[in-house]
Protein backbone atom coordinates (compact mmCIF):
# COMPACT_ATOMS: atom_id res chain seq x y z
CA UNK A 1 0.00 0.00 0.00
CA UNK A 2 1.34 3.45 -0.92
CA UNK A 3 2.07 5.94 1.86
CA UNK A 4 -0.71 8.39 1.01
CA UNK A 5 -3.27 5.57 0.90
CA UNK A 6 -1.98 4.29 4.21
CA UNK A 7 -2.36 7.71 5.84
CA UNK A 8 -5.92 7.96 4.53
CA UNK A 9 -6.76 4.49 5.80
CA UNK A 10 -5.24 5.10 9.23
CA UNK A 11 -7.29 8.24 9.82
CA UNK A 12 -10.55 7.34 8.09
CA UNK A 13 -12.08 5.91 11.27
CA UNK A 14 -10.40 8.13 13.86
CA UNK A 15 -11.37 11.66 12.81
CA UNK A 16 -13.86 12.32 15.62
CA UNK A 17 -11.37 11.05 18.20
CA UNK A 18 -8.93 13.74 17.06
CA UNK A 19 -11.57 16.46 17.33
CA UNK A 20 -11.99 15.71 21.05
CA UNK A 21 -8.33 14.89 21.78
CA UNK A 22 -6.95 17.15 24.52
CA UNK A 23 -3.47 17.03 22.99
CA UNK A 24 -4.81 18.41 19.71
CA UNK A 25 -7.64 20.69 20.84
CA UNK A 26 -5.73 22.69 23.49
CA UNK A 27 -2.30 24.21 23.96
CA UNK A 28 -0.37 27.44 24.24
CA UNK A 29 0.73 26.93 20.63
CA UNK A 30 -2.82 27.68 19.44
CA UNK A 31 -2.68 30.97 21.35
CA UNK A 32 0.72 31.69 19.78
CA UNK A 33 -0.83 31.18 16.35
CA UNK A 34 -3.50 33.76 17.13
CA UNK A 35 -0.77 36.26 18.04
CA UNK A 36 0.95 35.55 14.72
CA UNK A 37 -2.31 36.07 12.83
CA UNK A 38 -2.77 39.42 14.61
CA UNK A 39 0.25 40.79 12.70
CA UNK A 40 -1.84 40.81 9.53
CA UNK A 41 -5.02 42.91 9.07
CA UNK A 42 -7.11 40.16 7.45
CA UNK A 43 -4.85 37.21 6.63
CA UNK A 44 -5.63 34.41 4.24
CA UNK A 45 -4.62 31.17 5.96
CA UNK A 46 -3.85 27.65 4.82
CA UNK A 47 -4.16 24.96 7.50
CA UNK A 48 -1.94 22.33 5.89
CA UNK A 49 -2.71 18.80 7.02
CA UNK A 50 -5.56 20.20 9.07
CA UNK A 51 -6.66 16.97 10.74
CA UNK A 52 -9.76 17.71 12.81
CA UNK A 53 -9.33 21.44 12.22
CA UNK A 54 -8.10 22.91 15.49
CA UNK A 55 -5.81 25.44 13.78
CA UNK A 56 -8.63 26.46 11.45
CA UNK A 57 -11.02 26.98 14.35
CA UNK A 58 -8.46 28.97 16.36
CA UNK A 59 -7.57 31.29 13.46
CA UNK A 60 -10.96 31.73 11.79
CA UNK A 61 -12.04 34.65 14.04
CA UNK A 62 -8.77 36.44 13.23
CA UNK A 63 -8.66 35.80 9.47
CA UNK A 64 -10.27 36.75 6.19
CA UNK A 65 -10.46 33.08 5.25
CA UNK A 66 -9.01 29.73 6.27
CA UNK A 67 -8.65 26.75 3.96
CA UNK A 68 -8.54 23.48 5.89
CA UNK A 69 -6.55 21.15 3.67
CA UNK A 70 -6.07 17.44 4.28
CA UNK A 71 -5.70 14.13 2.48
CA UNK A 72 -8.50 12.52 4.55
CA UNK A 73 -12.11 13.05 3.49
CA UNK A 74 -13.25 11.98 6.95
CA UNK A 75 -11.15 14.63 8.66
CA UNK A 76 -12.51 17.27 6.30
CA UNK A 77 -16.07 16.16 7.07
CA UNK A 78 -15.38 16.70 10.78
CA UNK A 79 -14.08 20.20 10.02
CA UNK A 80 -17.13 21.01 7.91
CA UNK A 81 -19.57 19.81 10.57
CA UNK A 82 -17.87 21.71 13.38
CA UNK A 83 -17.61 24.88 11.27
CA UNK A 84 -21.29 24.72 10.37
CA UNK A 85 -22.38 24.07 13.96
CA UNK A 86 -20.25 26.96 15.23
CA UNK A 87 -21.04 29.45 12.45
CA UNK A 88 -17.46 29.62 11.15
CA UNK A 89 -18.48 30.73 7.68
CA UNK A 90 -14.95 31.64 6.56
CA UNK A 91 -13.54 28.11 6.97
CA UNK A 92 -13.41 26.16 3.72
CA UNK A 93 -12.19 22.62 3.09
CA UNK A 94 -10.18 21.14 0.26
CA UNK A 95 -8.71 17.67 -0.17
CA UNK A 96 -5.17 16.98 -1.29
CA UNK A 97 -1.62 16.12 -0.26
CA UNK A 98 1.06 18.47 1.06
CA UNK A 99 3.47 17.84 -1.80
CA UNK A 100 1.07 19.13 -4.48
CA UNK A 101 -0.91 22.22 -3.47
CA UNK A 102 -3.70 23.23 -5.89
CA UNK A 103 -3.34 26.94 -5.19
CA UNK A 104 -1.94 29.86 -7.17
CA UNK A 105 1.41 31.40 -6.34
CA UNK A 106 1.22 33.87 -3.46
CA UNK A 107 -2.27 32.85 -2.32
CA UNK A 108 -1.73 32.99 1.47
CA UNK A 109 -0.36 35.23 4.18
CA UNK A 110 0.00 32.37 6.67
CA UNK A 111 0.52 28.64 6.21
CA UNK A 112 0.41 26.45 9.31
CA UNK A 113 1.05 22.75 9.75
CA UNK A 114 0.37 21.29 13.19
CA UNK A 115 1.08 17.66 14.11
CA UNK A 116 0.92 16.64 10.46
CA UNK A 117 4.36 16.84 8.83
CA UNK A 118 5.58 13.60 10.40
CA UNK A 119 3.16 11.83 8.02
CA UNK A 120 4.39 13.55 4.84
CA UNK A 121 6.15 11.40 2.28
CA UNK A 122 8.38 14.17 0.90
CA UNK A 123 8.88 17.11 3.28
CA UNK A 124 11.32 19.04 1.02
CA UNK A 125 8.79 18.93 -1.83
CA UNK A 126 6.02 20.11 0.50
CA UNK A 127 8.20 22.99 1.73
CA UNK A 128 8.84 24.11 -1.84
CA UNK A 129 5.08 24.16 -2.41
CA UNK A 130 4.50 26.13 0.80
CA UNK A 131 7.10 28.68 -0.30
CA UNK A 132 5.34 29.00 -3.65
CA UNK A 133 1.83 29.59 -2.30
CA UNK A 134 2.96 32.09 0.36
CA UNK A 135 3.01 35.78 -0.44
CA UNK A 136 6.26 37.70 -0.03
CA UNK A 137 6.48 38.53 3.67
CA UNK A 138 4.18 35.65 4.55
CA UNK A 139 4.89 33.27 7.39
CA UNK A 140 5.05 29.48 7.60
CA UNK A 141 4.56 27.95 11.04
CA UNK A 142 5.54 24.36 11.82
CA UNK A 143 4.20 22.80 15.01
CA UNK A 144 5.09 19.16 15.46
CA UNK A 145 6.63 16.48 17.59
CA UNK A 146 10.41 16.77 17.26
CA UNK A 147 12.98 14.03 17.67
CA UNK A 148 15.78 14.34 20.21
CA UNK A 149 19.22 15.10 18.81
CA UNK A 150 20.70 12.04 20.58
CA UNK A 151 20.51 8.99 18.31
CA UNK A 152 19.48 6.59 21.08
CA UNK A 153 16.44 8.67 22.03
CA UNK A 154 15.63 9.44 18.38
CA UNK A 155 15.56 5.73 17.48
CA UNK A 156 13.33 4.92 20.43
CA UNK A 157 10.85 7.65 19.52
CA UNK A 158 10.59 6.58 15.87
CA UNK A 159 10.09 2.94 16.86
CA UNK A 160 7.32 3.78 19.31
CA UNK A 161 5.60 6.10 16.83
CA UNK A 162 5.70 3.55 14.01
CA UNK A 163 4.38 0.76 16.20
CA UNK A 164 1.50 2.93 17.28
CA UNK A 165 0.70 4.31 13.81
CA UNK A 166 1.76 2.53 10.60
CA UNK A 167 1.42 5.78 8.62
CA UNK A 168 4.17 7.48 10.64
CA UNK A 169 7.18 8.57 8.55
CA UNK A 170 9.49 10.53 10.86
CA UNK A 171 9.55 13.02 13.71
CA UNK A 172 12.34 15.34 12.57
CA UNK A 173 14.98 16.89 14.77
CA UNK A 174 14.99 20.69 15.11
CA UNK A 175 18.32 20.72 13.27
CA UNK A 176 16.74 18.75 10.41
CA UNK A 177 13.86 21.22 10.21
CA UNK A 178 16.32 24.11 10.13
CA UNK A 179 18.23 22.55 7.25
CA UNK A 180 15.08 21.75 5.27
CA UNK A 181 13.64 25.23 5.74
CA UNK A 182 16.90 26.82 4.62
CA UNK A 183 17.01 24.59 1.56
CA UNK A 184 13.48 25.75 0.66
CA UNK A 185 14.64 29.42 0.80
CA UNK A 186 12.90 30.31 4.05
CA UNK A 187 14.36 32.65 6.62
CA UNK A 188 13.56 30.79 9.79
CA UNK A 189 13.80 31.16 13.52
CA UNK A 190 13.44 28.50 16.19
CA UNK A 191 10.72 29.76 18.52
CA UNK A 192 9.87 27.38 21.36
CA UNK A 193 9.92 23.79 22.55
CA UNK A 194 7.87 22.07 25.23
CA UNK A 195 7.00 18.64 26.60
CA UNK A 196 3.77 16.84 25.78
CA UNK A 197 2.57 14.11 28.10
CA UNK A 198 0.97 11.26 26.21
CA UNK A 199 -1.50 9.32 28.36
CA UNK A 200 -0.95 5.81 27.08
CA UNK A 201 -4.51 4.45 26.97
CA UNK A 202 -6.13 7.33 25.03
CA UNK A 203 -2.98 7.68 22.90
CA UNK A 204 -3.32 4.15 21.51
CA UNK A 205 -7.13 4.23 21.51
CA UNK A 206 -7.15 7.36 19.33
CA UNK A 207 -5.22 5.48 16.63
CA UNK A 208 -6.91 2.11 17.24
CA UNK A 209 -3.50 0.50 17.55
CA UNK A 210 -3.72 -3.31 17.23
CA UNK A 211 -3.15 -5.26 20.48
CA UNK A 212 0.07 -6.90 19.28
CA UNK A 213 1.56 -3.49 18.53
CA UNK A 214 0.43 -2.14 21.89
CA UNK A 215 2.20 -5.04 23.53
CA UNK A 216 5.34 -4.30 21.51
CA UNK A 217 5.33 -0.65 22.64
CA UNK A 218 4.95 -1.67 26.26
CA UNK A 219 7.78 -4.18 25.87
CA UNK A 220 10.02 -1.56 24.27
CA UNK A 221 9.43 0.88 27.12
CA UNK A 222 9.78 -1.76 29.85
CA UNK A 223 13.11 -2.99 28.45
CA UNK A 224 14.52 0.43 27.57
CA UNK A 225 17.81 1.58 29.12
CA UNK A 226 17.45 3.72 32.23
CA UNK A 227 18.50 6.89 30.41
CA UNK A 228 15.80 6.34 27.76
CA UNK A 229 13.10 5.78 30.37
CA UNK A 230 14.25 8.89 32.19
CA UNK A 231 14.33 11.05 29.04
CA UNK A 232 10.80 10.11 28.03
CA UNK A 233 9.57 10.14 31.64
CA UNK A 234 8.02 6.71 31.17
CA UNK A 235 5.44 5.97 33.85
CA UNK A 236 4.25 2.64 35.25
CA UNK A 237 1.30 2.55 32.82
CA UNK A 238 3.65 3.46 29.93
CA UNK A 239 2.42 7.03 29.66
CA UNK A 240 5.37 9.16 28.57
CA UNK A 241 6.51 12.63 27.51
CA UNK A 242 7.82 13.79 24.15
CA UNK A 243 9.18 17.01 22.70
CA UNK A 244 7.11 19.39 20.59
CA UNK A 245 8.28 22.57 18.92
CA UNK A 246 7.03 25.64 17.10
CA UNK A 247 9.21 26.95 14.29
CA UNK A 248 8.42 30.13 12.41
CA UNK A 249 9.73 30.76 8.89
CA UNK A 250 9.41 33.85 6.68
CA UNK A 251 9.18 33.90 2.93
Amino acid sequence: MKQQALVTQQFCNTANAYLSSTVHSTGADLVALQHIAARYPTPKVLDLGCGAGHVSFALAPHSDSVIAYDISEQMLAVVENFSRENNLGNVYTQQGCAEHLPFADGSFDIVVTRFSAHHWQDVPAALREVHRVLRSGGVFVVIDIVAPEAALYDTTLQAVELLRDASHVRDYRVTEWSAMLSAAAFTHAYKSEWKLTMQFTPWIARMRTPPERVQAIRSLFKSAPEEVAAYFMVQDDCSFSIDAALLEAKR
